[in-house]
This record gives C-alpha cells, sequence and structure tokens, in this order.
C-alpha cells in the first residue's frame, strides 16, 4: 500500500479504537485534564501549608466535589420550581394563553392551529403538549433515569481517577518520558513537550472558566431584571454549554428565549432579551477571550469547525466539551516537534508567515555551522528561529 493509504488506514482504525474505548478513555481524558487544573493548587497546598501530598490532592479533589454539588443543588431547585410550578393547572393554562397570546402578534394574519393552540381551555386536557408530555412521562422518566445513573458512574470515575493522577502524576511523567528513549536530549525535548501541552491546556481551562463564571454572573443579572423565571437556571446553563465554542452559546439561548415568551406579556421584549445576550456573547468571543487566553485560544475557525465536527462523531456529546480542550493539547505538541510544527501553523489563528524548523545541533556537522534558526553544539539544546 502506497505510504498515505496506510496512513489513513491507520488513522480510521485510531477513531474506531477511541469510538468503542469510549467507557475508558473519556473518563481518562477528562481525568487527565482536571489533574492538568488541580496540580497547581494542589502544589501550593503543598508548598505553603506544609501538607502532605496526598493530603493535599484529597484537599483538590474535594474542592471539585464541592463546586459539583454547588451545580447540582442550583439546577435541582430550578427543576423543582419548574414541576412545582407546572403542576398547576391554573399556572399551565395561563401560561399556555399567554404563549397563545404572544405567539397571534407574530404570526401573520395572526391565525393560529386551534388544536395546537386552543382558545380559552378549561383544563390541561385540552392543551395537546400536556397530553404528549402526559403519554410519555414514562419514557421520559426512564431515559432520565438512565442517563442519570451513567452520569453518575461517570462522575465517581472521574473523580476517583483525578484523585491517582494528581497522587501519582510526577512518577506517571517520569515514565512517559522515558517511553520516548534512554537520550537525555531526547527525554528532557519529551519533558518540555509535556510540560508546554499541560501549560496550554490548563491554561484554556482555567480562562474559559472564569470567563464562563462572569459571562453568566451578567447574564443573571440582565435575566433577572428581565423577568424570567429560571435566570439563574439559564446563566448556569450558558456556562456549562459555553465551553463548547460557537454551538453552545446558541443552543444556552434556546431556554431563556422560551422562558420570556411565556414570561412576559409582550412578543417584542424576548427579542429585546436576545439582543442583549447576543451583544455581550460578541463582546465575549471578539474581545475578552483573545485578551485574556492568548495563544491558548490561538486556534482558526476552520480547525475549531472541523473540531467541533470530528469528535461528536467519535464520543457523542462528550466530544464537543472535549473538543477544544484536545486540539489545544495536539496543537502543543505539534508546535514542538520539529517535524510537524508546519502542521501547528495551519491549525493556528495568526497570519505570520510559517516558522522555519528547528535544526538540532547533532544535525549541524562538526557543531560549527551557523544558520538562521539553527544551533551549534556549543549552544543550547534547541531555539526557535521565530519564537512567538
Amino acid at each position: 500500500l502506497p505510504a498515505s493509504a496506510l496512513a489513513a488506514l491507520l488513522l480510521l482504525a485510531g477513531v474506531v479504537a477511541l469510538h468503542f474505548a469510549e467507557p475508558v478513555v473519556v473518563p481518562l481524558l477528562i481525568a487527565l485534564l482536571l489533574a492538568t487544573v488541580l496540580g497547581p493548587m494542589a502544589l501550593w497546598l503543598q508548598q505553603k501549608l506544609q501538607i502532605r501530598w496526598s493530603l493535599a490532592c484529597v484537599i483538590a479533589v474535594l474542592g471539585l466535589v464541592l463546586v459539583n454539588v454547588l451545580l447540582f443543588v442550583a439546577f435541582s431547585a430550578s427543576v423543582t420550581r419548574v414541576i412545582t410550578r407546572f403542576s398547576d393547572e391554573k399556572k399551565l393554562i395561563e401560561i399556555h394563553n399567554k404563549l397563545r397570546a404572544n405567539l397571534k402578534v407574530l404570526v401573520p394574519g395572526g391565525h393560529l392551529d386551534p388544536e395546537l393552540f386552543p382558545e380559552n381551555p378549561q383544563n390541561v386536557r385540552e392543551l395537546p403538549l400536556f397530553q404528549l408530555i402526559a403519554n410519555e412521562a414514562g419514557t421520559i422518566l426512564r431515559w432520565a433515569s438512565y442517563y442519570s445513573a451513567n452520569w453518575l458512574w461517570m462522575v465517581i470515575l472521574v473523580l476517583f481517577t483525578t484523585f491517582f493522577v494528581l497522587l501519582e502524576g510526577k512518577m506517571l511523567a517520569k515514565r512517559v518520558v522515558a517511553i520516548f528513549g534512554p537520550s537525555a536530549e531526547v527525554q528532557n525535548n519529551a519533558t518540555a513537550v509535556l510540560f508546554e501541552m499541560a501549560a496550554q491546556v490548563r491554561t484554556y481551562l482555567v480562562w474559559r472558566t472564569i470567563i464562563n463564571i462572569g459571562l453568566a454572573l451578567v447574564m443573571w443579572i440582565v435575566f433577572s431584571i428581565a423577568g424570567l423565571q429560571q435566570a439563574l437556571a439559564w446563566a448556569l446553563l450558558l456556562a456549562i454549554l459555553n465551553y463548547i465554542p460557537y454551538f453552545g452559546p446558541v443552543l444556552a439561548a434556546i431556554p431563556p428565549f422560551l422562558d420570556s415568551f411565556v414570561t412576559n406579556d409582550h412578543p417584542v421584549v424576548p427579542f429585546v432579551i436576545m439582543g442583549f445576550y447576543w451583544g455581550i456573547i460578541t463582546v465575549e468571543g471578539w474581545l475578552v477571550v483573545p485578551l485574556l487566553m492568548g495563544r491558548s485560544m490561538d486556534l482558526n475557525a476552520t480547525t475549531v469547525m472541523l473540531a467541533c465536527m470530528f469528535w461528536p462523531l467519535v464520543w457523542g456529546p462528550t466530544g464537543l466539551f472535549l473538543a477544544m480542550p484536545i486540539m489545544a493539547g495536539i496543537k502543543a505538541i505539534l508546535a514542538n516537534v520539529p517535524e510537524l510544527r508546519v502542521w501547528a501553523d495551519l491549525m493556528s489563528s495568526t497570519e505570520d508567515d510559517p516558522r522555519p524548523p528547528i535544526i538540532l545541533a547533532a544535525e549541524i556537522p562538526n557543531g560549527k555551522a551557523h544558520l538562521d534558526g539553527a544551533i551549534t553544539a556549543d549552544e543550547p539544546s534547541r531555539i526557535e528561529a521565530n519564537p512567538r
């Protein structure tokens, strides 16, 4: 087989292997990502408070558990309010009438299907949506129970894996570096690549989280002023879905838009809220993110879109959340391997000319030649010709 065909087959085999290994690979990958973020926290606890490394790792993981518990409590409170609200027959009819009135203003001619939107219903059994939910309640509960159990198991598995990765991180890093060979130069280069990848992923995750929290606070204020019933829930949903580039904010915009339709008396209000929403999202995407993230988000739009299409094919919705950290790590590796640097430049969003390859000292006869971007045997192990 030609080399290109063999490479394509190997790539396809790798994708298939990743897909079927999802129950093992995804928790491990999430744990590695979390460990890169929690590692500095555990190290700070060890150095500043003079506590054992194992206890520092436990505290770091417990902090992560506390954050997840707080998110769970906030969403649970919102779900409880929704269930309570929809269990009141008068409230349901009131919501239906308000939704119908707003749609009637927006629909040309004001004609609505009387079967879908009956006028002045006397009880909830006349509402088609209620009938649909009532008929499918058993299926909805089964699916909710199934996904909740899977999610709970995933969380437990990820937390334990994160703890052990943190606990044995230094030893595991040395073992990984040793795989590349006994040469000191090769191991130093492998260590540099490993630390660069961890730094890029950590920078992305930390700043993405900080930005998402700030964005959620701003939108919570906007939603609360607009009188939305679940303002906090929609703000938290945005903070979570905003880890997905492009698609996340679109998905997060649907619930508050629908909520505003059944909360406000005027149909123009939802569009005003969405105007504020997308204005803030635009400022966040075009100003805040490039300013704060820098190189960790140095990926062009084509690379981001391809990643958002590829990784969901491998791991479903989970792949959407992991797409950007994975691509940040891959780009960090490519940027630090001389033979693969052109691929890192291809993924980059900057308009700089591609950097010339790095020439190692071992590749220079007698170690005396001086070239642009090259080094000699008397100089450090390698230098970037055009560092960023």
